[in-house]
């Protein structure tokens, strides 16, 4: 507690010679507490540029001075994570933060010997199985907002059947609308995100196919290109993605400026707006509002307080959104928007309604889960309550990894 004290009041010395909100210069030599930042990607990349905005927004509210902030970039999934933490360490950070799934095993092992430190393992879901007191999770109800970004991409679909702007390419042999999407790994944080936007989109054009092809990375411009490229050359009228870059959305610009297919096939992004490399194509993007934890968890570490294990928020609290809408979205789109985040802040609408999908031909009416969250590791969880799969509930990271009816995963060409 004495060193905690301490390190509380080296901030607020430092907080009063910078001045609220201020730019001026901490002196060099800063030795107040810190705050370890590892990023899998940099502002190159939209999920890791998404964090960093969310980070500076927090640390800007907060207070706190950027000589606080230690960013350690582009780390990759590997033992280098266990040494920039141990790094970070060594350097004064007392709360030391990954932003990437597979950073968390590494995490782990530096949360296991460095007990006086906070780790969080953002997308993980070790925290409370590892016993640790000191390792934690989050991850935002993404799948939130991925219903509402298909909710967009349905209206678009509705817009162009009605209009006769449909191809024949764009139909399936079921007679289904065809829809692509570029997924990064079939884990179920992907799973989960791109059920959430086929059932947002089936929410107002039920007669959809959706296709999904992986790049088995998490930001690859070339492969999200071309997989972007391949759905569209079969047919798929909408695009949408897990994957970090911003290949698809510019390859399917380029495809409509040069009617490379015979028609007009449109994006829906994730982490940040598409609109300026696909401004005649991009409907909106899919995101989280990082700023939300980021606030959360700083303020607790400066007030000493511990960071829940599992955090996990949505709509309800701002945690997730959607960007701007694009100048090709169908008419009336806003007020589907609007009344879809409506219902899900009321609970009128449960993402996973278990009526609105069937597995293998069948409604489900149980679906057991890997959703452990707690040291006893209890991954057989009945997620299936009340008509509904309770997605994120029971941990933070996702655990929806079904495979439901009208959504084919396909091999990359």
């Amino acid at each position: 507690m004495k060193k905690l004290l301490a390190l509380l009041l080296a901030l607020l010395m430092v907080l009063t010679l910078t001045g609220c909100g201020k730019k001026e210069e901490v002196e060099e030599g800063y030795n107040g507490p810190k705050i370890g930042l590892i990023m899998v990607g940099d502002e190159n990349e939209g999920y890791t540029y998404a964090h960093m905005l969310g980070i500076r927004e927090a640390a800007k509210k907060l207070n706190i001075p950027d000589e606080a902030l230690i960013w350690k970039y582009n780390v990759p999934e590997d033992q280098t994570t266990y040494d920039m933490a141990t790094d970070l360490v060594e350097n004064g950070a007392t709360l030391v933060i990954s932003n990437s799934y597979a950073h968390q095993s590494f995490m782990q092992q530096a949360a296991g010997e460095n007990p006086e430190v906070t780790f969080v393992a953002l997308t993980g879901d070790n925290g409370a199985p590892s016993g640790l007191s000191n390792l934690k999770n989050a991850f935002p109800h993404t799948y939130e907002s991925r219903y509402v970004s298909g909710v967009v991409a349905g209206m678009k679909i509705k817009e162009l059947a009605e209009n006769g702007e449909l191809v024949d390419a764009n139909f399936n042999e079921e007679g289904n609308v065809k829809v692509g999407y570029v997924g990064a790994f079939p884990y179920a944080e992907v799973v989960s995100g791109y059920t959430a936007f086929y059932l947002g989109i089936r929410s107002i054009y039920p007669d959809v196919t959706m296709y999904v092809e992986y790049t088995n990375s998490w930001f690859d411009l070339t492969a999200e290109a071309t997989i972007g490229d391949d759905l569209m050359s079969k047919g798929c009228v909408i695009i949408g993605q897990h994957a970090d870059s911003t290949g698809a959305p510019s390859r399917l610009q380029g495809n409509m400026e040069n009617n490379t297919y015979g028609f007009t096939a449109y994006s829906v992004g994730y982490n940040v707006s598409m609109l300026d490399v696909a401004p005649d194509v991009a409907l909106t993007s899919a995101g989280n509002v990082w700023e939300k934890y980021y606030t959360y968890a700083f303020d607790c570490w400066l007030k000493g307080e511990e960071i829940m294990t599992d955090w996990s928020e949505g709509y309800e609290t701002g945690a997730v959104e959607i960007t701007p809408l694009g100048k090709a979205v169908a008419p009336g789109t806003q007020e589907a928007v609007d009344a879809a985040v409506a219902a899900i802040k009321d609970g009128s609408l449960k993402v996973f309604d278990a009526s609105t999908f069937t597995i293998g031909g069948e409604t489900p009416t149980s679906m057991v889960a890997d959703a452990f969250s707690d040291p006893a590791f209890t991954p057989e969880t009945e997620a299936l309550i009340d008509g509904y799969f309770h997605e994120s509930e029971f941990r933070s990271a996702p655990y929806f990894s079904f495979r439901i009816d009208g959504i084919v995963e396909l091999t990359s060409n």
